[in-house]
């Protein structure tokens, strides 16, 4: 029996195992995490000796493998009780110094990812005073500081970054900008290639990021919400945690977890890789009971480098539920939803203290120097206001100028250049006489043609059909099946045309790329978006730009002048709009504020351009990314839409909807779509509709920063008009400009717009009859717009309207045969009000 009774332990034991394993859940004990890098070099620059730093072991400068390419070897060093106080102390004692351009070189026993971390202290040495030295650091493929200066001369300074390393050396250079360069200590460490995702969420417009497998990444920050600081011999990829205290901006609302229980993982999610369990066994908690009503989310803000990308992860674990499905929240980066309505129980197949992280990505467009990142409560029936965080990381992505920026020549290459040259000088001096002779020939043929060279469209096995061309400046246009497909710029025109992509002349950065301004030969002023080239999504943005910009002409739609695509390149050119964004306008800049004549024309110019989207082509045409960042100004103030790379064409007239993941921007996204991702012309109108509540109050339409309830800005401005006193939360420099009826009427097509289900909104066509009439509310006596002589002058209307609708049989006919878009031969033209708005109601149809 007692024999039959071991068998039986042992076959339960076997058997919870079995169901622990196929739930995916493993426990930090049977989780032996004891990673070994297949590289792992720590480096004492400047010491003659090796020193132990918290249970790690700093070889001296020079140890072998390591090898070290210096025109003067100055190992310099200062006294103990200058660096006492500073975490790593003996790290800052020494250092070496480099007069020249110099490197050192590590052997890559495995190619993978690899923390590459450097530790900078200016000290003064004899006659050297590091705090002046101003030098750059870089790689064979990237450039990790370009003209570095220790910004505090007291304290000293620590980078890390995270390189994909595909080569067997890695080299660090050293290149003095005025004389010196220094360093005081390398680490060169393998850590998991799992450990960075290739794919993400970006947060702005809502859409997958792909390709972070192989991005360069800086850490900026490190936090452990929560818990204390976590030091490097208590990580076993020997990270620092910081403390979040320092960066809450309303401790009130907090309160701090501590877990005492095991930490589990899932296969294939985070492990004790990811973050160390103390960072999972911690976190900040939204504290319900310490504000009055439980209306405000808690904000922590970091001071950040405007103009980069950032990867942001989160670490969450469930250490605050008694049950599973209990806990419901919100998460935000910069303002946009980073998860909505996020549920820790699915997230961790149904277990509690369970590790997850999240990864998003807020691109350069919508980084400013301060971010913020906010936890807030769920907006569900019934789900209780909570929310927790316990763990952040910010990782500055490899674009742009500065930090981790990739090298298109890196320093190695300069110098493989230079020995090329020098060999075969004579053959290049050739080269350079033939290179002038051509483009002397050029030059004449350009000045004959006063402008740029045209080629056929192109691109990826997207092909026009010469049909025919004309000429203007010596520029060719040719057509295909579908009418223009547009004009082709040589890479260098457009090079010339943005003094050769000047930083000084972006004017707008996005998710696709920088936009330059720029001015072309003839002296037209240009938009010029120039795009990643490795980007997937981006060469799906491109394509789709083209194909529906090159055979759309409108006046209220953003005029695609030409593309290029040289070199790998991605630059679509548009025409200037010099007012820039309706947001711009609105709010968060110094442009001139806009009257409410103003917003309501820009209002009816934008409806013009999505009502001609949807109805001027045989399938309609959903944009599906309106905001008012996508609402350009011309120098008149005429708006126009712009950015169709998200656009999809209608479903079929047999269907209701096109079935597709769901891409825009979080504020103004469709319920209803984001739900059950069907896309109609109707989720255009809701975003829409958000942007005319937007145009209205002046704010954003999500800024996690204030009260709960007025988070969200559609659904707090549908509170107030839905008891009749939208008045109180309008933009205060209109509040007493704006006639009643023209706000009740503009109010009531709000509500339309914002409707729950896509069946109840107005079409945009219906939103732009609206429209028109709020303007003549606005501008005309009470007794001009009544409701009784409306319904009198219908009879005298019939006429007029018919002219209109062969204006618009006229101007449809065009569009599909690729027709010009000069003014008299657009829709838009037509004055709606003169027409429609008499049939109108005030209270609605």
């Amino acid at each position: 029996m007692p024999g039959r009774r071991r068998k039986l332990q042992v076959a339960a034991l076997l058997l919870l195992f079995c169901v622990c394993s196929s739930a995916g859940i493993i426990c930090r004990a049977q989780l032996v995490d004891q990673f070994k890098p297949a590289d792992s070099y720590l480096v004492n620059c400047g010491s003659a000796k090796g020193t132990t730093v918290s249970e790690r072991n700093f070889a001296a400068d020079g140890a072998a493998p390591l090898t070290v390419s210096t025109p003067q070897e100055i190992l310099a060093g200062t006294s103990a009780n200058g660096v006492s106080s500073f975490d790593n102390s003996a790290l800052y004692q020494t250092a070496r110094i480099f007069t020249g351009p110099s490197s050192y070189t590590f052997p890559i026993n495995k190619q993978g990812r690899h923390f590459v971390r450097l530790y900078f202290f200016p000290f003064i040495y004899q006659s050297y005073d590091l705090s002046t030295a101003k030098f750059t650091v870089s790689t064979q493929d990237v450039l990790l500081l370009s003209d570095f200066q220790q910004p505090d001369k007291t304290a000293p300074l620590f980078k890390e970054y995270s390189l994909n390393i595909t080569r067997d050396q890695l080299i660090i250079s050293f290149k003095p900008s005025n004389g010196i360069a220094f360093v005081n200590a390398i680490e060169v460490v393998s850590v998991p290639d799992d450990l960075i995702a290739d794919v993400a969420q970006m947060v702005n417009p809502v859409q997958q990021y792909s390709g972070l497998s192989t991005q360069s990444l800086e850490t900026v920050y490190r936090v452990n919400m929560g818990g204390p600081k976590v030091t490097p011999n208590n990580d076993t990829l020997s990270r620092t945690w910081l403390n979040d205290q320092k960066f809450i901006m309303n401790p009130s609302v907090t309160k701090k977890v501590v877990y005492g229980k095991t930490i589990k993982y899932k296969n294939g999610g985070a492990s004790s890789l990811t973050a160390p369990d103390v960072v999972y066994s911690t976190a900040t908690e939204l504290a319900a009971s310490n504000t009055s009503n439980a209306l405000f989310n808690m904000t922590w803000q970091f001071d950040v480098d405007a103009g980069f990308s950032y990867l942001i992860r989160f670490h969450f674990c469930d250490i605050v539920s008694k049950a599973l499905n209990q806990l419901y929240f919100n998460a935000y980066v910069g303002g946009f939803f980073a998860q909505h309505d996020l549920d820790l129980s699915e997230q961790s197949m149904n277990q509690l203290a369970t590790a997850i992280y999240v990864d998003v990505v807020l691109s350069s467009n919508d980084a400013s120097s301060k971010l913020s990142i906010s936890i807030g409560p769920s907006t569900l029936n019934n789900a209780f206001p909570d929310g927790i965080l316990n763990g952040l990381e910010v990782m500055k992505m490899g674009s742009g100028s500065g930090s981790a920026f990739t090298v298109g020549s890196s320093g190695s290459k300069k110098i493989l250049a230079v020995i090329i040259g020098s060999v075969i000088g004579v053959i290049g001096l050739l080269v350079i006489v033939l290179l002038l002779v051509l483009l002397c020939r050029r030059k004449k043929t350009d000045d004959k043609q006063h402008s740029k060279t045209w080629m056929p469209f192109s691109i990826n096995g997207l092909t026009s059909l010469s049909t025919g061309s004309r000429t203007s400046y010596g520029t060719t246009l040719t057509s295909g099946l579908n009418g223009s497909l547009g004009y082709r710029f040589a890479f260098n025109v457009l090079q010339e045309a943005t003094n050769n992509f000047d930083e000084n002349w972006v004017i707008g950065v996005g998710g696709f790329g920088k936009v330059y301004k720029g001015v072309l030969r003839d002296d037209t002023k240009v938009a010029v978006k120039r795009g990643n080239p490795k980007s997937q999504q981006g060469l799906n943005e491109f394509r789709t730009e083209i194909e529906l910009l090159s055979r759309l002409r409108h006046r209220h739609l953003v005029s695609l002048i030409g593309y290029c695509d040289e070199r790998n390149e991605m630059i679509l050119v548009y025409e200037y709009m010099e007012n820039g964004t309706v947001k711009s306008h609105l709010y968060g800049s110094d442009n001139p504020s806009l009257n409410w004549k103003q917003r309501l024309e820009i209002c009816i110019g934008a409806a013009r351009g999505l009502h001609y989207l949807h109805t001027g082509s045989a399938k309609a045409i959903i944009h599906r990314d309106v905001k008012s960042a996508n609402i350009l100004l011309d120098e008149n103030f005429l708006a126009k839409v712009a950015d169709f790379g998200l656009s999809k064409t209608g479903p079929e007239l047999d269907q209701t909807h096109v079935s597709t993941a769901v891409k825009g921007s979080f504020g103004y996204l469709d319920p209803e779509y984001f739900r059950r991702q069907q896309l109609t012309e109707k989720s255009d109108v809701y975003s829409f509709g958000v942007v005319m509540l937007e145009v209205l109050c002046a704010r954003p339409v999500i800024d996690p920063t204030l009260p709960r309830e007025m988070v969200n800005l559609a659904e707090w401005g549908m509170k107030w008009q839905k008891r009749g006193e939208l008045h109180q939360i309008v933009d205060q420099r209109l509040s007493s400009t704006i006639r009643p009826d023209s706000l009740r009427k503009f109010g009531e097509t709000v509500e339309k717009c914002l409707a729950d289900y896509g069946v109840e909104r107005p079409s945009m066509g219906d939103v732009l009859w609206n429209l028109e009439y709020v303007l003549q509310l606005q501008d005309a006596d009470s007794s001009t717009v009544s409701d009784v002589n409306s319904m009198n002058r219908i009879v005298d209307l019939s006429s007029q309207v018919q002219h209109v609708g062969a204006l618009e049989s006229i101007s449809m006919t065009m569009a599909e045969a690729g027709a010009s878009h000069e003014p008299d031969h657009d829709l838009s033209d037509v004055s709606m009000s003169r027409v429609f708005s008499q049939l109108i109601k005030a209270e609605g149809r």
